[in-house]
């Protein structure tokens, strides 16, 4: 069984609903997880999904902000979602798919971006986003919570490597890539052994960047990205990822969103 699975924070889905559209046409993913829709979920238009044979929709819709859906080719065995930081603001969503030899369970996760002051004293986001880091490694560390084989993708405003960022040195007391929020991820990663797939397929020592500022004029040119979109699995999972990339080209689509795609493929024979 081959399946192929992107991720894309879209930053609203009714405003780039035809950038979705072509990036389904020209990329053919079983399943899409998108983050920051930015609509309840009366308001998600499903009609274009289902033209294209994405029949199966899972949802958690807020309204202006936020929001997490994984449409899909393949049915869902189930849909469930998670609450951090007893907020209710529409940041997780799980299914679980049919992965020929055994289930497999598909996170698709929206973590807060912290604002703009590194310090959890004074910024009440930056604070929260910690806080989210934290549960995230306290749940996935209790093994008896999630027996299945899991694949994890999303925005999760962090970009962890040294080749993540544009540059190292001037991002080192910048929200996103600051010393404390790599040292949460990590913990996050470690507490279920995650394999970051993109990087098992594109070397560490290459700069990959999956997000550029709306303030750059050129922001081919200046290319001051970051990567902050990732797809991680289950160490079981590592060997059935066969290829993964970034879908640069389309942050230099029309009114694009300021992230763009992550894919991942799967032999799951």
């Amino acid at each position: 069984m081959r399946l192929k699975i992107a991720t894309w924070n879209i930053n609203s889905v009714r405003l780039r609903i035809g950038l979705v559209e072509r990036f389904l046409r020209d990329h053919q993913p079983d399943i899409l997880c998108l983050q920051e829709i930015k609509c309840v979920d009366g308001s998600f238009p499903t009609r274009m999904f289902h033209s294209l044979g994405y029949s199966h929709i899972a949802l958690r819709g807020q309204k202006g902000y936020h929001g997490v859906a994984t449409i899909s080719k393949v049915p869902f065995l189930d849909v469930t979602h998670r609450l951090f930081c007893e907020k209710d603001d529409a940041r997780h969503i799980s299914v679980v798919i049919n992965g020929a030899q055994f289930p497999v369970v598909l996170h698709n996760f929206y973590v807060p971006a912290g604002g703009d002051e590194p310090d959890p004293v004074i910024n009440d986001k930056f604070a929260h986003k910690l806080a989210f880091l934290k549960e995230m490694q306290s749940w996935f560390a209790d093994a008896s919570a999630h027996p299945l084989p899991m694949v994890m993708v999303g925005d999760l405003n962090i970009a962890p490597l040294e080749t993540d960022v544009w540059s190292h040195k001037q991002l080192l007391k910048v929200v996103s890539h600051t010393p404390i929020e790599v040292e949460h991820l990590d913990a996050v990663r470690a507490a279920h052994d995650w394999v970051d797939l993109v990087r098992c397929h594109i070397p560490p020592e290459q700069r990959l960047y999956t997000w550029w500022s709306y303030r750059a004029r050129d922001w081919a040119a200046a290319d001051k990205g970051r990567r902050l979109d990732h797809i991680w699995a289950s160490r079981a999972l590592e060997t059935k990822c066969t290829a993964a990339h970034v879908v640069r080209d389309a942050r230099g689509w029309p009114q694009p969103s300021d992230h763009v795609p992550v894919i991942a493929e799967f032999d799951l024979a």
